[in-house]
């Protein structure tokens, strides 16, 4: 399971800024940006240790968004018990902790073997939360040697333990499977393809990150992005959030044209369409 960095290109830049810069005008995407932006419900910035967070990240695995405030219930009971003491804690313990999210030898296995990660990065002067540390390459290690682990749980693990402002734009199942084709993105078959949609994402936001500032400027999303960072976790919430609500389904008002058209919602396509549709019932 390996994923070298490969070229992007123009068009997939020039698609995915396109894309953003649609979808950041929805409001009910600009609504989900600005609720999880600054303070996201999934990993909130109460947790200071980057070991719980790493944790958080992986129990957050198959757990729907109708579950949240359960998931947020677990998590603040493993934070206020400390990682030290969860791993001295026997299996049937933190079999009753994570009970209510489900899959408990899964969460149980994730946590040890996190510690065990953890342990030989210590030994090898490795710290994953330094910038200088190569994300690529720690995500590779994290996905092959953590039990339940994947290439998208290892950038969420990255992502939570740096900062949102990392510069990692975490991918999920959805983000594979529905976004790469609306934006015309081949991607390899397997978990690998996790890690060749975030490069493109990255590459797209580092390459337009001046014009994407202006899109949050402009739309006037209420969100704080530090100077010095690029926009990757504003982009990967606007992507995400436009996912689940026009991809997931998909919405009637989404272009199947997509990514030809590059209006997406609520086009001209779409309307001349329904008018077709009228006139055949």
């Amino acid at each position: 399971m390996t994923s070298d960095r490969t070229t992007v290109t123009a068009l997939e830049i020039g698609r995915v800024h396109r894309l953003v810069a649609r979808a950041a005008g929805l409001p009910d995407v600009q609504t989900e940006v600005e609720a999880n932006h600054d303070e996201n419900r999934w990993w909130p910035t109460s947790i200071t240790d980057p070991r719980v967070r790493m944790l958080a990240a992986g129990w957050s695995t198959r757990v729907s968004y109708r579950m949240v405030e359960t998931y947020a219930q677990v998590i603040r009971s493993a934070e206020a018990q400390g990682f030290d003491k969860l791993l001295a804690e026997t299996d049937a313990e933190l079999a009753k902790l994570v009970r209510p999210l489900g899959l408990p030898k899964t969460r149980i296995d994730y946590l040890r073997s996190l510690a065990e990660l953890l342990r030989s990065w210590d030994k090898e002067g490795i710290d994953p939360t330094s910038p200088s540390a190569s994300s690529d390459e720690l995500i590779r290690d994290f996905a092959g040697r953590v039990r339940g682990a994947s290439y998208k749980v290892a950038q969420c693990a990255l992502v939570t333990a740096r900062g949102y402002h990392c510069g990692i734009i975490p991918v999920d199942s959805g983000m594979v499977t529905e976004l790469a084709p609306a934006l015309g993105i081949a991607l390899p078959s397997g978990a690998v393809a996790h890690e060749r949609m975030r490069h493109v994402l990255e590459a797209a936001v580092h390459a337009r990150a001046t014009d994407i500032r202006s899109l949050v400027a402009e739309h006037e999303h209420k969100v704080a992005i530090p100077n010095d960072a690029a926009p990757t976790w504003w982009v990967h919430l606007v992507l995400i959030y436009f996912k689940r609500l026009y991809l997931n389904g998909p919405s009637p008002r989404l272009c199947r044209n997509r990514p030809l058209c590059t209006k997406a919602v609520d086009c001209t396509h779409r309307s001349r369409r329904t008018r077709a549709a009228g006139r055949r019932t």
